[in-house]
């Protein structure tokens, strides 16, 4: 089965994807050449449509998936019928799933500051304010080189972003203060910012900025509901809260659409929850609540 996963990965690296994506496409595909050769005993040419819904139930009660994630594997296995096998694909066969999609979490302007101060390491306390202040995705926060960072025009360079683009995000002079007395601590730095522990030639895992935001939520005896994405979306409704337009949120993030950057209407304080609606405003006054 190993020529099989190669040819998908080949495929999926034709498409300019990075390193990281391609392991990341290529999780399910694994599975389902492990399922082929360990339970149904068959070549990927000879799987049914049953044979391939079996495997989705199977995938999704052996892995407890989300729906959502059972819509990625399903993606992932179209991608390899029609770019591996040469195979036709049949959506009607093997349809997408729908899913229910939830608000995140959002901490307060007071929570994120507390969250961020109470962090003695000088590294994990950068890295989360950079996250914070402007906006970054993990891996954004985790690749930034000492060259991304002017002072001069209190911007961040964020080079190939999750949209396929660079992109200007706002550096913070709180951050900046952060940054400074953590370079100088961590040997003055001159290539990547954040280097792995192991290999300085490399950025810093974006797994262990997670662990590091659990391993403090822990400490301070809070629920887990910290992530590295809460401090991106912390950022984009605290700047909707404080009057910025969806326009320039969606530039500051690197959206491509606006559609991803309004969820920080429903996300806001003064957001959807401020409306008034149009039944209390009757006979031309506002009814109070009784």
């Amino acid at each position: 089965m190993d020529k099989y996963l190669s040819a998908f990965r080949e495929m999926i690296s034709l498409r300019g994807l990075t390193d990281h994506t391609v392991t990341s496409y290529s999780t399910y595909i694994r599975a389902y050449l492990n399922y082929l050769s360990g339970i149904l005993h068959k070549m990927p040419e000879d799987v049914s449509w049953d044979e391939l819904r079996d495997f989705i139930r199977w995938l999704q009660r052996e892995k407890s998936l989300s729906d959502r994630t059972m819509n990625h594997c399903i993606s992932q296995l179209r991608f390899f019928t029609i770019y591996v096998l040469h195979k036709p694909w049949d959506a009607t066969q093997l349809p997408m799933r729908r899913f229910d999609s939830y608000l995140p979490f959002v901490p307060t302007q007071n929570e994120v500051w507390y969250f961020i101060q109470s962090f003695s390491n000088l590294k994990h306390k950068a890295v989360l304010s950079l996250l914070y202040s402007a906006g970054l995705r993990v891996g954004e926060a985790c690749s930034l080189r000492y060259e991304d960072i002017s002072r001069s025009s209190m911007r961040i360079h964020i080079r190939h972003s999750k949209a396929r683009s660079d992109r200007y995000a706002i550096l913070s002079q709180n951050a900046l203060d952060i940054l400074t007395q953590y370079w100088f601590h961590a040997g003055r730095p001159m290539g990547f910012l954040f280097p792995n522990r192991d290999n300085s030639q490399k950025p810093m895992a974006s797994y262990t900025v997670n662990q590091f935001i659990a391993a403090k939520e822990a400490e301070l005896g809070w629920e887990h509901r910290f992530s590295c994405h809460t401090f991106r979306h912390a950022f984009g409704t605290h700047l909707y809260e404080n009057g910025t337009d969806l326009l320039t949120i969606k530039a500051l993030l690197g959206h491509k659409s606006l559609n991803s950057t309004t969820i920080y209407v429903h996300l806001a304080s003064n957001g959807t929850g401020n409306a008034v609606s149009p039944f209390d405003q009757m006979g031309g006054v506002s009814h109070g609540q009784v």
